[in-house]
């Protein structure tokens, strides 16, 4: 039988943090209540690695992190602790970046086809002469060439008996026989299995498949049986030996057969507890016929938000929005979905084009205006990808709607509607793969920095077209869940969230006071702008929602985010007078505009953290395995990647808790405060209570309020735990307070575990129930 976690505790395991700290930590998990501990990537990844996601050797557990002995060490730790194991792993490629660490590369760079590697990469050998482009030159070859940036050494290395070449960090293999030409530099090159090319070639004369448009990594061919078995052979040893109960499967649908691949996983596994990274548009449903046990949570992260989020505050943020962009002298914003169907096709025009090229390779015979019509389908591609014979109906909503947009084009699309759909053809099966990395880099990396009017609903796996959740939805959401995907995990922070939950539950704030934020936006724009207001929003927001934030801190996110909007300025060609005015913001924030953002954010702290604990009790007693991200159980105000990765300092969450439980012991109770012991009570006792007694947590019924402000109050009742949360603090303050609305109760005496106070039988009021914390936990007393 499966054995499946109740709930996981996300480390990053990396140079800085390795299994060894890890195992040290695992008590701490076991007393904080986590079942499974769930670590980021372990195996070998490009050195300096902090995140994992590079792998450049299947064979063995990365050297950095703690290699096979670390992870042995941490699997008898944990095991010692009572915890289960999940691991992180990545099937879809591989980091090529340092090509002699990853040694099927190198050895594909070294003898082209003749390696028994050269199958494993994904690779066009229709474009280049069977050549592999490596598009790392920082210019034309012929000026690389006149300034003798390459260096040749024919000098033999076990790895390289020909010799190498060199050009400034980038080394390559030379081909047998091929060193003789070192006094021929252009000849010697020519002779090579790969092609060396100026690095904008990447972005449409590449002929590798890559992860989204990342040419450090390269796309690898699991679908093939001996390319799954070599680079799963040590993860499945993990689970086989008992190292690891469960996987976190990365990015499945960058792979040719998503759902073969798991198939193959779960044979190997033995059918081991497996999650997929699968962002969900809305009212897409996890496809039933694969062999998981459900997602990595996204889908209930938007849920959580939105069912905290006033609708009627984001129409006054649209209007705020609009403002803004007058004054900035730009065009009114696009609807969501007219503005990400415009970004998407600028992605599949530029960075991707590479990935529509190839698509139009792969046609059994041309197409007149091919690269042009398919860019305009995956542009308006409603959902990720299909998975045909499945899904056809998004297809072919996407080819009706292409064709409206682009009657020029209705020809060509109304040629490509069979080719695309027969599964026999590779463009079909190309086709999903490339839809779903136009979507990623189009909506979540450059649509969701565009659309800034509340940060809270432009996160991973959200549609901000939707901004909020009535209670009765939120519900609606649960009880799928339970009944479809019970073991699917929950989430509110992870590595890839643009803003931690802290941060979006501050922000949310904004949509109850909207004219507020208006005033103090206009106030903060007079002390640092950067011309552009829509972004000027989101840099300020930034701001108040992490608050307090070095200047450090908020430029890198501030570059980042401009760049991914791509609008003043990109990564490949940043503006720097522009990114002048980012950094401007950003020094301001913590100078001039200093004491308008504190003073805003003593406004709205105590709001933000109500949100804050109903959100982390809601998540923790929903249906589901509730993630906890390292170091959220305390106040998190972390904002996108690398930033949500910095170091955790787990002594401290251990001497917090220690603390914690002495208190409660003797009756005290820490209060709402910036130490986050609130959270951190919260946290451990709704975990535990999981842990201890799961049975209480395996049905799910909606509470029923009754009074006033019976809308400011979700109830969830598990099967003998309720979980009550306040929703719209400010609206419910402004309202004068809870006053005589009361929580309907069953004829059960019951105990708070977060405060310990006894609640009688039947209905309570929430101005008692709710006097200490915005959040109660209630076990039935039977």
């Amino acid at each position: 039988m499966t054995r499946r976690p109740l709930s996981t505790y996300r480390l990053q395991i990396r140079a800085g943090f390795t299994l060894d700290d890890a195992a040290g930590v695992s008590g701490y998990l076991a007393e904080l209540g986590a079942s499974w501990a769930y670590l980021s990537p372990l195996l070998a990844a490009t050195p300096g690695s902090d995140h994992g996601y590079d792998v450049v050797d299947h064979s063995h557990v990365d050297e950095s992190r703690g290699g096979r002995a670390g992870l042995e060490r941490f699997a008898a730790a944990a095991r010692e602790a009572g915890l289960g194991i999940l691991v992180d792993i990545v099937p879809n490629h591989v980091g090529v970046g340092s090509p002699r660490d990853n040694p099927w590369w190198w050895d594909v760079l070294r003898l082209g086809r003749a390696s028994r590697h050269a199958v494993a990469f994904d690779v066009d050998r229709r474009l280049g002469d069977g050549r592999l482009r490596l598009p790392i030159l920082g210019a034309a070859l012929s000026e690389v060439l006149a300034a003798g940036d390459i260096v040749v050494e024919t000098a033999a290395a076990d790895d390289a008996p020909d010799g190498t070449l060199s050009y400034f960090e980038h080394v390559l293999p030379l081909a047998p026989g091929t060193g003789d030409l070192a006094h021929d530099l252009p000849a010697l090159l020519e002779a090579q299995h790969y092609e060396l090319r100026f690095w904008e070639d990447q972005n449409a004369e590449l002929n590798y498949r890559r992860f989204f448009a990342v040419p450090e990594l390269a796309g690898i061919r699991v679908e093939l049986p001996d390319v799954f078995e070599e680079s799963h052979r040590e993860i499945v040893r993990w689970i086989t030996e008992g190292l690891a109960d469960g996987l976190r499967v990365d990015h499945p649908d960058g792979l040719v057969d998503p759902a073969g691949y798991l198939e193959d996983l779960a044979d190997a596994t033995g059918a081991a507890y497996t999650l997929v990274e699968k962002i969900l548009e809305p009212g897409e449903e996890l496809p039933s016929w694969w062999r998981t046990d459900g997602t990595t949570g996204y889908d209930a992260l938007a849920e959580i938000d939105r069912v905290l989020v006033d609708d009627a505050g984001v129409a006054q943020l649209d209007d705020l929005d609009a403002r803004l962009r007058e004054e900035s002298d730009l065009p009114a914003l696009e609807a969501w979905h007219d503005l990400t169907v415009s970004t998407k096709r600028m992605v599949a025009e530029t960075i991707l084009q590479s990935e529509v090229h190839r698509l139009v390779r792969s046609l059994p015979h041309g197409v007149v205006a091919a690269k042009y019509a398919l860019a305009e389908i995956i542009a308006g591609f409603p959902v990720y990808r299909s998975y045909l014979p499945a899904g056809g109906e998004h297809l072919q909503r996407a080819i009706e709607a292409a064709a409206a947009r682009r009657p020029d084009l209705a020809a060509a699309i109304g040629e490509l509607t069979p080719l695309l759909l027969d599964t026999e053809l590779e463009v079909s099966e190309r086709f999903p793969q490339v839809s779903g990395a136009v979507m990623a880099k189009g909506v979540e990396d450059t649509a969701f920095y565009r659309f800034t009017r509340l940060g809270t609903l432009t996160e991973v796996g959200a549609d901000p077209s939707i901004a909020s959740l009535t209670v009765d939805e939120f519900h609606d959401a649960q009880r799928a869940r339970l009944a479809s995907w019970p073991h699917s995990m929950t989430t509110l922070s992870t590595h890839d969230t643009k803003r931690s939950e802290d941060v979006r539950a501050r922000l949310s704030v904004l949509a109850e006071m909207p004219e507020r934020w208006a005033e103090v936006l206009t106030e903060l724009r007079a002390v640092a702008s950067t011309g552009h207001g829509p972004l000027d929003a989101l840099l300020w927001q930034a701001a108040v929602g992490a608050w307090p934030i070095s200047t450090e801190r908020l430029r890198d996110y501030g570059l980042k985010a401009a760049r991914e909007a791509a609008e003043r300025t990109t990564w490949q060609h940043p503006d720097a007078e522009f990114e002048k005015g980012v950094t401007a913001v950003a020094e301001a924030a913590n100078g001039a505009g200093r004491g308008i953002v504190e003073g805003f954010v003593g406004e709205i702290v105590a709001h933000g953290r109500s949100n804050s604990l109903s959100a982390k009790l809601l998540q923790l007693a929903a249906p589901g395995v509730p993630d906890v991200y390292q170091g959220t159980e305390l106040w998190d105000h972390s904002l996108v990647d690398p930033d949500n990765r910095r170091s955790v300092d787990f002594e401290q969450r251990m001497r917090m808790l220690r603390a914690l439980d002495a208190d409660a012991a003797r009756g005290a109770l820490p209060p709402i405060d910036d130490s986050g012991r609130a959270k951190l009570l919260v946290v451990s006792r709704t975990l535990r209570l999981r842990r201890d007694h799961p049975e209480l947590f395996e049905r799910y019924r909606a509470g029923v309020a009754a009074g006033a402000a019976s809308d400011h109050v979700i109830a969830m009742d598990r099967g003998g735990v309720t979980a009550v949360a306040t929703r719209l603090p400010v609206g419910l303050e402004r309202s004068g307070g809870w006053g005589d609305t009361v929580l309907l109760r069953s004829e059960l005496p019951a105990t708070d575990v977060l405060t310990g106070r006894r609640i009688p039988s039947g209905a309570v009021r929430l101005a008692e129930l709710l006097d200490t914390y915005p959040v109660a936990l209630l076990v039935d007393e039977r």
